[in-house]
């Protein structure tokens, strides 16, 4: 009996000595495994190169005319003729509408012939002085009386005038808002007039280029609904104050326009000039991770792991960027020429991360991009 127990414990001994060395080894092995480096992650990447980039800065502008109103009536009454069509192209005191002037040109009949025996007796009172049989009083009436029929007929055709609507500039007409036999009432729209050449464009500026930014310096205006087409021009004018809201001050440059592509309230996209050019790395817009910490780029070169062995891997650096152009952004501090930085797949990299270069395929990188690439 006491022999069967002896060989049970022997065998229980065995059995748990087993099992212990089991455990040790998968602790031994989970201890070897903190070491353990994860798999590269595939990115693209670009050497970073020193170019002379103008200093531009690209903002959103406003197309607005050099002249535009809305033609409106100057006194009430009904349209008699209309003398244009929508969106025809008129000159300067060309008659767009005629409204109905019977009743002044009655008026106008009769003070005529009031102001004509005024002239008449005006004169047989002149003479009549001058020999004495009347007086100087009676001379001064006559006076009076013609001035003042001669005012009545002035005005009269003042009046008649201004029921005469023309344009006030030249330009292209809008819609028509006006219709023939229409009752209009002062100040009632007639129609929309634009001059389209030259035109303006608004811009807003941040207080910060104040300083770079003066009278008489170039600018280029672009659509992205007429490609291929670059207007340029000249800043004009520059706002007085600073928007409290935006810290933006306003811009007016003016350009020539001899097609009229351009149109007032159209959105275009402005580069303004700031002074001479000025040494950048320029890099895809891809290669830049924002964060509100600071904007930063992953450098690839050669690190060391635990064990002192080398790897390619990341390393973060946090930049300072100054403007874009196209697909690239102009880095001015924090990346040195030749420098391999990660152009795509940043959102997935942290520092010391390793990588695999793949450039197979890359992100756009083109200072100059054509609508149909983007």
């Amino acid at each position: 009996m006491a022999k069967r127990m002896f060989l049970m414990l022997g065998l229980m001994l065995v059995l748990l000595s087993g099992l212990g060395f089991v455990k040790f080894r998968q602790v031994q092995a989970a201890m070897h495994g903190a070491a353990f480096q994860p798999a590269p992650e595939a990115v693209t990447s670009v050497v970073a190169r020193r170019e002379q980039w103008p200093a531009t800065m690209s903002v959103i502008g406003t197309m607005e005319a050099v002249h535009g109103v809305t033609v409106s009536a100057d006194l009430p009454g009904s349209v008699a003729r209309i003398n244009f069509d929508s969106g025809q192209s008129v000159r300067a005191g060309d008659v767009l509408v005629e409204l109905d002037t019977r009743q002044e040109r009655a008026q106008l009949a009769a003070l005529e012939a009031q102001r004509d025996l005024a002239r008449i007796n005006y004169g047989r009172t002149q003479q009549l002085v001058a020999e004495g049989v009347v007086s100087r009083m009676e001379y001064d009436q006559a006076t009076a009386q013609q001035k003042a029929t001669e005012a009545n007929v002035a005005e009269i055709h003042a009046t008649i005038e201004r029921k005469t609507i023309r344009a006030p500039f030249s330009g292209i007409l809008g819609i028509r808002k006006a219709n023939l036999g229409q009752y209009l009432a002062a100040g009632e729209a007639v129609v929309p007039l634009q001059s389209l050449n030259p035109i303006y464009v608004d811009v807003g500026l941040p207080q910060q280029a104040l300083g770079q930014v003066a009278v008489g310096r170039s600018l280029r205006v672009t659509s992205e609904d007429l490609p291929g087409r670059v207007f340029t021009g000249r800043i004009t004018a520059l706002d007085s104050v600073v928007d409290q809201a935006t810290r933006n001050v306003q811009v007016q440059a003016t350009l020539s326009n001899p097609e009229g592509k351009l149109r007032p309230g159209m959105f275009v996209q402005v580069q303004v000039g700031l002074g001479a050019s000025r040494p950048v790395i320029a890099l895809p817009a891809s290669a830049i991770s924002y964060a509100p910490y600071g904007d930063s780029v992953f450098i690839i070169t050669d690190l060391k792991d635990q064990q002192g062995r080398t790897y390619r891997g990341v390393r973060q650096q946090f930049v300072k960027i100054e403007g874009s152009q196209g697909d690239q952004v102009a880095v001015v501090s924090g990346v040195n020429p030749g420098d391999e930085v990660v152009s795509s797949g940043v959102f997935k990299l942290r520092n010391g991360a390793a990588v695999q270069v793949n450039n197979k395929i890359q992100p756009a990188n083109s200072p100059t991009p054509k609508p149909e690439d983007n």
